[in-house]
């Protein structure tokens, strides 16, 4: 399979903050490819660096074959970027922002009208208002439209459903379905672990560093421990019993239960289930317990990846 992208040992520092350590990862043509992790973690330093807006401290990246440093005229002609935060022209209108983009890479709205067509057509009724009065989820679909305008092969898209609705959240998924179907690669970054299934692939990254890339049934197969979905009448000291129990490895409050890790084989006392971790909490007070084996999710395996790294 052709490769559409390929970063090699990236690093970035800004003063004494180390913000990427050795990014090395291809994405295939056609592919939609997240990089998931939290807020701060190097998700828009890499993404700036791969758009030619940065330069690293180490390492090289090619868009395309193009190199990211000597070719980034042919490379910002041939990427669509949509940064995280809002950055089109709030005091033009909706059709007006979309004209200056397409003229910027001379071409015009209708010769590349059939690749915005499903997203812009919902926006288009508004095309005389201005950008700034537009709603979060509109504001996300002209700018995925500007992007979109000149045709690219590579789209970069930077937390691109952050602060917007979930309808918004699922049509844009489906909308980036589409274009997938067109031949065109998609990298996407995101915060939201759940947005993660509707990726081909995924790397994994927190504080600079990746720390899985692979399709998201695989990472969530290869868990390797236990995990049990606890409730109780007071899941506050629930919480803090549950990490101090022997053979619990990691607790963490996950919505309205907390999820509870522990090693498959054994615990010091035997096998960990649901009846026995029942038994040890009613021991020590805690009370109206849901327990259940549940099946991971990539949250969990992120939780689990970073207490692993944390104990090496």
């Amino acid at each position: 399979m052709a490769v559409s992208l390929s970063c090699n040992n990236i690093e970035k520092s800004f003063g004494k903050v180390s913000a990427l350590k050795n990014i090395t990862f291809e994405v295939n043509r056609g592919e939609i490819f997240g990089v998931i992790g939290p807020d701060g973690a190097g998700k828009s330093t890499l993404f700036r660096i791969l758009t030619t807006l940065l330069l690293a401290d180490k390492g090289s990246a090619t868009v395309d074959g193009f190199d990211v440093v000597k070719d980034y005229r042919e490379i910002r002609n041939i990427v669509g970027y949509m940064p995280g935060k809002f950055s089109l022209y709030q005091d033009l209108t909706v059709e007006e922002n979309l004209r200056i983009f397409a003229t910027l890479f001379k071409t015009t709205i209708q010769e590349n009208y059939h690749l915005i067509k499903d997203i812009y057509s919902q926006i288009e009724p508004f095309k005389k208002r201005m950008a700034g009065a537009l709603s979060g989820g509109m504001k996300q679909k002209l700018a995925l439209s500007c992007a979109l305008i000149h045709k690219p092969t590579v789209l970069f898209l930077d937390e691109p459903t952050t602060g917007i609705d979930p309808v918004s959240r699922r049509e844009l998924w489906e909308m980036l379905r589409k274009l997938k179907y067109q031949g065109i690669t998609i990298i996407v970054s995101t915060p939201y672990m759940d947005e993660a299934s509707l990726c081909d692939r995924i790397a994994l990254i927190q504080n600079g560093e990746f720390l899985k890339i692979d399709t998201p049934h695989s990472i969530t197969q290869s868990f390797s421990k236990k995990l049990f979905s606890v409730k109780g009448k007071n899941m506050g000291s629930l919480l803090n019993k549950l990490r101090e129990m022997p053979g619990v490895v990691t607790c963490f409050a996950f919505g309205d239960s907390h999820h509870v890790t522990a090693e498959f084989d054994h615990g010091p006392d035997g096998p960990i289930t649901p009846e026995s971790l029942r038994n040890k909490l009613n021991a020590v007070g805690e009370e109206e317990l849901e327990i259940s084996l549940i099946e991971p999710n990539i949250e969990d395996c992120f939780m689990d990846l970073i207490a692993g790294n944390r104990q090496n």
